[in-house]
């Protein structure tokens, strides 16, 4: 077995305390019930409730334990290089849009930190997409001429704190960062009382439009005039974001570092091998988050492979020893680079749903909070058309052909591998794989004292066969995202069913 190094932990989610909200009220009225306890599910519950609506937040989990709990949390407009390319495939207006758009969302979280007086490292910093080979260098200069235009607070420069030479970076100034797991705690207590509640460990199972619409729970049923859906991919087939978007994989190592060596400011390298940089306070000194190793979920098995290249980098750039955390990440890539965010489908108008943030999603998912909140008070937003969760998508894309093909071909073509049958006896300890018992698919993992888990090797959400992620000890589904413990319960939307358990 592969030795990886650092605490199998989210550093903002282990330095931060478990909080238990108020047990689950059936068949209670409200307002709005949100559908999610992340960032955009807590921001547009904040704004919705100042602005005099009851709501009643939704989580199966804990508060922020999930994708926000799991981010680099920088809070930046610029997204690695985007800019030039909304300008050639949707035009000048759109990108500026776009751009406005999410300036505002870092506003929006600096204001309520501000007005809320959220204590939750939160700090003003320059953010840079950069070049470290000569190769690359257009690409840089390409998006810094698009950003000035779009009237961004761009620069380009070739001089960076980071301990290595750069061809170029894009640098983006007055962006910002903060610890998000400290922020939406803040958030999440705010919400209850006045008749607004928040409920965790509630799993939501499906929503029924109706007047007023029925929330379904593993608890039983909460009714709303309108719902938002925040799950990162929305837990609701019906709008076929599983079919508009494809679920991408990341990882995060951290360590401890002297402040006299830590880079000012965030950083995002560009190309496949791409490195995410930033810092945090930590324990009176400095903690330096490397991320990156992106790849399509369910597509990589030996997935400790990706936190070795990431300490790699650590000890090659920074010098550093030894490492404090690990933990990956999931988010929904959308295809032509937009979230959606606003109504479920067309004929529905009071379910409404946000996903789609291709890995951006502190600014994105603020932006959706502050759009949906808009759109159920009926206010004017000048995003919400951009964004549009109904609008037209680009399934003749290059992109969305590849990844729906690689769907199809992993629904069909995994149920014809290892027809052979198979035995438990194949499964050694550490060591989870997909075997053939009797005809069926079956996902057995082998844990350290020699015990078997199986579970259907058949996720419950739209009927692919799952694969093994080593490093996590998890059954991941590459087609739609959804990712299972070893022994079948739920670690990720879109499934709202556990695997089935197998004696």
């Amino acid at each position: 077995m592969t030795l990886i190094a650092g605490k199998p932990a989210s550093f903002w989610i282990d330095s931060t305390p478990t909080s238990t909200f108020s047990p689950f009220i059936n068949n209670l009225v409200v307002d709005v019930a949100i559908v999610g306890a992340g960032i955009a599910g807590l921001t547009a519950a904040t704004l919705l409730k100042r602005a005099g609506k009851t709501v009643a937040v939704i989580e199966s989990k804990r508060v922020a334990m999930g994708v926000s709990g799991h981010t680099t949390a920088k809070i930046t407009s610029l997204h690695k290089l985007i800019y030039a390319d909304l300008i050639q495939q949707l035009g000048e207006d759109k990108a500026r849009l776009y751009g406005e758009s999410n300036q505002a969302a870092i506003e929006q979280v600096a204001q309520l930190v501000k007005e809320e007086q959220i204590d939750c490292d939160f700090s003003r910093q320059s953010a840079y997409t950069f070049a470290d080979s000569p190769e690359q260098l257009s690409q840089i200069e390409a998006e810094v001429e698009a950003a000035i235009k779009l009237g961004l607070p761009a620069s380009f420069v070739k001089e960076t704190s980071l301990p290595f030479p750069i061809e170029g970076a894009v640098k983006f100034e007055n962006q910002a960062q903060f610890h998000v797991r400290k922020y939406l705690l803040h958030l999440a207590r705010s919400i209850p009382g006045n008749g607004s509640y928040l409920f965790d460990d509630t799993r939501v199972e499906t929503v029924d439009e109706d007047s007023p619409c029925q929330v379904q729970t593993t608890r039983g049923v909460l009714k709303a005039k309108d719902v938002i859906v925040t799950t990162n991919l929305p837990i609701l087939d019906q709008g076929l974001f599983f079919a508009k978007a494809y679920p991408k994989r990341s990882y995060i190592v951290a360590a401890s570092i002297d402040p006299a060596k830590a880079p000012d400011g965030m950083f995002i390298g560009i190309g496949e091998q791409y490195r995410s940089l930033r810092t945090t306070p930590y324990n009176d000194g400095v903690l330096l988050l490397i991320g990156g190793e992106s790849h399509k979920t369910g597509t990589v098995t030996q997935t400790e492979e990706r936190y070795l290249r990431l300490e790699d980098y650590g000890r090659t750039q920074f010098g550093i020893d030894t490492f404090e955390y690990r933990w990956s990440t999931q988010d929904m890539v959308s295809f032509d680079k937009l979230p959606y965010i606003g109504k479920l489908t067309p004929v529905n108008n009071h379910i409404y749903v946000a996903t789609g943030f291709s890995l951006w999603g502190m600014t994105k998912s603020t932006l959706s909070g502050m759009i949906l909140s808009d759109l159920i008070l009926g206010r004017s937003n000048p995003w919400a058309d951009l964004y549009d969760a109904t609008r037209a998508t680009p399934f003749i894309s290059e992109t969305s052909i590849k990844e729906n093909l690689d769907v199809g071909k992993h629904w069909i073509g995994d149920r014809l591998k290892g027809l052979d049958e198979s035995s438990f006896a194949d499964v050694s300890k550490g060591e989870g794989k997909l075997l053939t018992i009797d005809g069926n698919k079956v996902a057995a993992y082998r844990d350290e004292k020699g015990s078997i888990h199986a579970v259907s090797a058949v996720c419950p959400h739209l009927g692919c066969i799952v694969d093994w992620n080593s490093a996590e000890k998890s059954w991941d589904c590459p087609c739609h995202g959804s990712r299972f413990s070893c022994d079948g319960q739920i670690l990720q939307a879109p499934g709202v069913k556990e695997m089935e358990r197998i004696q």
